[in-house]
């Protein structure tokens, strides 16, 4: 369980892969990507640890 999570919206997602939002919604789709946190019915965002991860993965994987 998560104590202490950083949570970060679309534009930051964005920012921190250069995807796009169609890009990023795919993936998920696709089991590639981290899943939204919904807060509220019209509020949604990630956990920037996951992202980061998930970034980290893709580095590894291209230098690995």
């Amino acid at each position: 369980m998560l104590t202490s999570a950083q949570f970060i919206r679309l534009p930051q997602v964005k920012e921190m892969t250069c995807l796009s939002k169609s890009s990023i919604y795919r993936l998920m789709d696709d089991g590639d990507f981290p899943k939204q946190v919904a807060l509220g019915a019209r509020s949604v965002v990630w956990v920037r640890a996951q992202v980061e991860d998930w970034c980290a993965e893709k580095v590894a994987a291209a230098f690995g």
